[in-house]
């Protein structure tokens, strides 16, 4: 037996009655399938790997606590689920709000504003050249996790994008 071999021995037969320590925070799922997930920390970007699929689906937000499973302590398990919802981006065909306008037109092109809703959300209007409001709008949906783990830390369960030439609104809504 190498040493390799002993060293792998020594940690398969460690006592994993030892409690390890556990993660709480909100997680957003980037990725599941039937054996595994990935969670990623929406505060601070940490990913944690699960070694099973508790039943979570890619967009579920988490509230709860991850715990690294041994004896090696490679992959987590999801040990606490205090709270679950599913988030969704979706490009709307109505035109942002007279107020959205009105907000864009007193910015120069290229600058962002961020308005918290009435209640719970955030607007932010992004003013673009009218050549590229297009362009714009497919960069925010093609950023879909960057967006979703925004919305996730503004405790929000939708994203509203709506577009007119020359301004995005992104709505991050109840």
């Amino acid at each position: 037996m190498t040493d390799q071999d002993n060293a792998v021995a020594e940690l398969l037969a460690a006592d994993t009655d030892t409690p390890t320590e556990s993660t709480a925070g909100t997680f957003l799922v980037t990725h599941a399938d039937d054996a595994s997930a990935v969670l990623k920390e929406v505060h601070d970007g940490q990913v944690h790997t699960l070694a099973s699929n508790p039943g979570v689906a890619v967009d579920d937000v988490i509230e709860g606590a991850v715990s690294p499973v041994p004896p090696l302590e490679t992959s987590w398990q999801l040990v606490a689920a205090d709270a679950r919802r599913q988030l969704s981006l979706e490009q709307s065909e109505e035109p942002p709000t007279t107020h959205e306008k009105e907000l864009a037109a007193d910015q120069p092109v290229g600058e962002l504003t961020k308005e918290p809703r009435a209640g719970t959300g955030e607007l932010h209007i992004i003013t673009v050249p009218e050549s590229e409001t297009e362009a714009a709008v497919e960069d925010v949906v093609d950023d879909r996790e960057a967006t979703l783990l925004r919305a996730a830390r503004l405790g929000v369960n939708r994203v509203e994008i709506r577009s007119a030439p020359g301004v995005v609104s992104v709505r991050y809504l109840p």
